[in-house]
């Protein structure tokens, strides 16, 4: 009875080996094809004349950087409850504001995300692979997010659980939709235009989540949204903050506020009405991109301030 075993257990051996080495050949085979892509699809790219320089861009993502960091620490340095009151915000609102300011101030760690695109950029890597490396962060983070919902260990265990809101508890949280978000927005933009877009819903979303709390229904009854959640207050202030970062980051761009102002609108529109239901945290620098880079097209032939065509050859 042994040998038949024998040949059985052969047999086994045998096919793994078989389904190992086919599995090695197919890896092989997709490798090499990742190694040999040399006719990529472009990536997007502006007119010269539209286009800000590198340099410009970094400086004022470190700036932006600085400026982010020393409000934190001057914000958790001081008697915090006080200052919202001193800036206006009703008492009874004082405990919520101060609940959305600690979610949405770990949002400011996006900030990163066009500081390390545009670095890698400089020193000499692909837009393609900056891509790929998003989606690969993007991927782990939606494995890690998918983990915590089914399995229990790691939801007891989850490091950022106390910022999550009751609903995130039982659904993937913005953090997936963000990640997925800026990957698709670097991919389908220019990188000035991606930058933007994730500045629009770094600090724009941001602006609106914490100015609607303190202050949304005090000036203007007016309930915005699908859920009528949504405040007027809150939107014009994401509105006008994503307005200002467009134009500081195209000054250097002539007619550049014409795109900026239907990135702003695009980006505020989709924060209040969520179109399709997509979570607003990959729908906000998407359709951004997307309006900014149809208005960009609108100007390229247009005149670079002194009156001629140049055609987007300047």
């Amino acid at each position: 009875m042994a040998r038949p075993r024998f040949r059985s257990s052969g047999l086994v051996c045998c096919g793994l080996a078989t389904g190992c080495l086919g599995r090695w050949r197919g890896w092989n085979a997709w490798t090499r094809g990742w190694r040999s892509m040399k006719a990529l699809p472009p990536s997007p790219t502006l007119p010269k004349n539209l286009t800000p320089s590198d340099e410009y861009l970094i400086k004022l993502l470190l700036a932006l950087s600085i400026v982010v960091i020393t409000c934190t620490v001057i914000f958790k340095q001081t008697n915090r409850k006080a200052l919202l009151q001193s800036l206006g915000v009703s008492f009874r609102r004082v405990a919520k504001t101060m609940r959305e300011i600690e979610r949405k101030g770990f949002h400011l760690a996006g900030i990163l995300v066009p500081i390390i695109h545009h670095s890698l950029l400089r020193y000499g890597l692909s837009n393609f692979v900056c891509i790929r490396i998003c989606a690969t962060i993007t991927f782990v983070g939606w494995c890690a997010d998918l983990a915590r919902l089914y399995i229990p260990f790691v939801s007891r265990h989850w490091p950022l659980r106390s910022i999550l809101r009751e609903k995130e508890k039982r659904q993937l949280t913005g953090g997936c939709y963000f990640s997925l978000g800026c990957t698709l927005s670097i991919a389908i933009s220019p990188p000035s235009i991606a930058m933007a877009s994730i500045l629009f819903l770094v600090l724009g979303d941001m602006s609106a989540a914490i100015i609607g709390v303190s202050f949304g229904g005090e000036t203007v009854s007016l309930k915005l949204g699908r859920e009528g959640k949504k405040s007027l207050e809150g939107s014009f202030a994401m509105f006008c903050v994503c307005f200002i970062i467009g134009n500081v980051i195209f000054a250097e761009v002539h007619l550049g506020e014409y795109p900026v102002f239907f990135g702003a609108l695009a980006a505020t529109v989709v924060e209040v009405y969520e179109p399709f239901h997509i979570n607003d945290n990959l729908s906000i620098p998407v359709m951004s991109s997307i309006a900014m880079q149809y208005a960009f097209t609108r100007i390229e032939g247009l005149s670079c301030g002194d009156g001629i065509p140049c055609g987007g050859e300047c």
